[in-house]
Protein backbone atom coordinates (compact mmCIF):
# COMPACT_ATOMS: atom_id res chain seq x y z
CA UNK A 1 0.00 0.00 0.00
CA UNK A 2 1.51 3.28 -1.13
CA UNK A 3 1.30 6.66 0.48
CA UNK A 4 -1.30 7.91 -2.01
CA UNK A 5 -3.41 4.73 -1.68
CA UNK A 6 -4.40 5.64 1.87
CA UNK A 7 -5.25 9.23 0.98
CA UNK A 8 -7.14 8.62 -2.28
CA UNK A 9 -8.67 5.23 -1.49
CA UNK A 10 -6.51 2.89 -3.61
CA UNK A 11 -6.42 4.96 -6.86
CA UNK A 12 -2.64 5.48 -6.91
CA UNK A 13 -2.21 3.84 -10.33
CA UNK A 14 -4.84 6.07 -11.95
CA UNK A 15 -3.20 9.21 -10.55
CA UNK A 16 0.25 8.14 -11.79
CA UNK A 17 -1.15 7.47 -15.27
CA UNK A 18 -2.79 10.90 -15.37
CA UNK A 19 0.43 12.58 -14.26
CA UNK A 20 2.39 10.72 -16.96
CA UNK A 21 -0.16 11.77 -19.61
CA UNK A 22 0.15 15.41 -18.59
CA UNK A 23 3.98 15.27 -18.64
CA UNK A 24 4.02 13.60 -22.06
CA UNK A 25 1.67 16.15 -23.60
CA UNK A 26 3.72 19.02 -22.13
CA UNK A 27 7.07 17.79 -23.42
CA UNK A 28 5.72 16.70 -26.80
CA UNK A 29 4.49 20.18 -27.75
CA UNK A 30 6.72 21.68 -30.42
CA UNK A 31 7.28 25.23 -31.60
CA UNK A 32 5.68 24.41 -34.92
CA UNK A 33 2.39 23.82 -33.10
CA UNK A 34 2.36 27.32 -31.66
CA UNK A 35 0.58 29.94 -33.68
CA UNK A 36 1.90 33.15 -32.21
CA UNK A 37 3.28 36.19 -33.98
CA UNK A 38 6.66 34.45 -34.35
CA UNK A 39 5.24 31.46 -36.25
CA UNK A 40 6.64 32.81 -39.54
CA UNK A 41 10.20 33.17 -38.21
CA UNK A 42 12.48 30.23 -38.95
CA UNK A 43 14.25 28.93 -35.84
CA UNK A 44 16.76 26.65 -37.58
CA UNK A 45 19.20 29.41 -38.52
CA UNK A 46 21.58 29.70 -41.42
CA UNK A 47 19.38 31.78 -43.72
CA UNK A 48 20.07 35.15 -45.30
CA UNK A 49 17.11 37.50 -44.80
CA UNK A 50 16.70 40.70 -46.83
CA UNK A 51 14.58 43.40 -45.18
CA UNK A 52 13.57 46.96 -45.98
CA UNK A 53 11.94 48.32 -42.83
CA UNK A 54 9.47 51.15 -43.30
CA UNK A 55 9.22 52.04 -39.62
CA UNK A 56 11.22 51.71 -36.41
CA UNK A 57 8.69 49.19 -35.11
CA UNK A 58 10.02 46.60 -37.59
CA UNK A 59 13.44 46.54 -35.89
CA UNK A 60 12.24 43.93 -33.39
CA UNK A 61 11.54 41.55 -36.29
CA UNK A 62 15.14 42.00 -37.45
CA UNK A 63 16.37 41.25 -33.92
CA UNK A 64 14.23 38.10 -33.81
CA UNK A 65 15.86 36.84 -37.01
CA UNK A 66 19.28 37.51 -35.49
CA UNK A 67 18.35 35.68 -32.28
CA UNK A 68 17.39 32.69 -34.43
CA UNK A 69 20.89 32.72 -36.00
CA UNK A 70 19.86 34.12 -39.37
CA UNK A 71 21.89 36.80 -41.15
CA UNK A 72 19.98 39.92 -42.13
CA UNK A 73 20.70 42.53 -44.80
CA UNK A 74 18.91 45.73 -43.82
CA UNK A 75 18.16 48.40 -46.42
CA UNK A 76 17.31 51.65 -44.62
CA UNK A 77 16.46 53.70 -47.72
CA UNK A 78 12.72 53.56 -47.04
CA UNK A 79 12.86 55.18 -43.59
CA UNK A 80 13.63 58.71 -42.48
CA UNK A 81 17.10 59.50 -41.24
CA UNK A 82 15.85 59.77 -37.63
CA UNK A 83 14.24 56.34 -37.83
CA UNK A 84 17.35 54.92 -39.49
CA UNK A 85 19.47 56.16 -36.57
CA UNK A 86 17.11 54.55 -34.07
CA UNK A 87 17.08 51.25 -35.97
CA UNK A 88 20.89 51.18 -36.18
CA UNK A 89 21.17 51.97 -32.45
CA UNK A 90 18.70 49.22 -31.58
CA UNK A 91 20.39 46.68 -33.85
CA UNK A 92 23.82 47.63 -32.52
CA UNK A 93 22.66 46.73 -29.02
CA UNK A 94 21.18 43.46 -30.25
CA UNK A 95 24.33 42.58 -32.17
CA UNK A 96 26.45 43.32 -29.10
CA UNK A 97 24.22 41.17 -26.89
CA UNK A 98 24.41 38.12 -29.17
CA UNK A 99 28.10 38.58 -30.03
CA UNK A 100 27.44 39.17 -33.73
CA UNK A 101 28.78 41.62 -36.28
CA UNK A 102 27.41 44.52 -38.31
CA UNK A 103 29.04 45.70 -41.52
CA UNK A 104 28.11 48.58 -43.78
CA UNK A 105 27.62 47.21 -47.30
CA UNK A 106 26.51 50.41 -49.02
CA UNK A 107 24.81 53.71 -48.37
CA UNK A 108 22.05 52.90 -45.91
CA UNK A 109 22.57 49.11 -46.31
CA UNK A 110 23.92 46.99 -43.46
CA UNK A 111 24.75 43.30 -43.04
CA UNK A 112 23.88 42.03 -39.57
CA UNK A 113 25.23 38.60 -38.75
CA UNK A 114 24.90 36.47 -35.61
CA UNK A 115 27.84 34.85 -33.81
CA UNK A 116 27.69 31.65 -35.90
CA UNK A 117 28.44 33.56 -39.16
CA UNK A 118 31.91 34.89 -40.02
CA UNK A 119 31.96 38.05 -42.11
CA UNK A 120 35.26 38.77 -43.85
CA UNK A 121 36.41 41.49 -46.17
CA UNK A 122 35.63 45.12 -46.58
CA UNK A 123 33.50 47.04 -49.06
CA UNK A 124 35.15 50.24 -50.25
CA UNK A 125 33.29 53.11 -51.79
CA UNK A 126 33.35 53.44 -55.58
CA UNK A 127 35.26 56.72 -55.67
CA UNK A 128 37.81 56.19 -52.92
CA UNK A 129 40.02 58.90 -54.51
CA UNK A 130 37.24 61.50 -54.41
CA UNK A 131 36.12 60.66 -50.93
CA UNK A 132 34.78 64.14 -50.17
CA UNK A 133 32.75 64.27 -53.39
CA UNK A 134 31.28 60.84 -52.70
CA UNK A 135 30.28 61.81 -49.19
CA UNK A 136 28.44 64.90 -50.38
CA UNK A 137 26.56 63.19 -53.21
CA UNK A 138 25.68 59.78 -51.76
CA UNK A 139 25.78 59.92 -48.00
CA UNK A 140 22.51 60.14 -46.15
CA UNK A 141 22.64 62.44 -43.18
CA UNK A 142 22.33 60.09 -40.23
Amino acid sequence: MGLLDGVFGGKNEEIEENINDVEESFYNDSKSDSKGKDADIDTTGGKMILLEPRAYSESQQIADHLKNRNSVVVNLKRVTSDQAKRIIDFLSGCIYAIGGTMKKVGVGIYLCAPKNVNVQGKITEENAKDKDATKESEEIEW
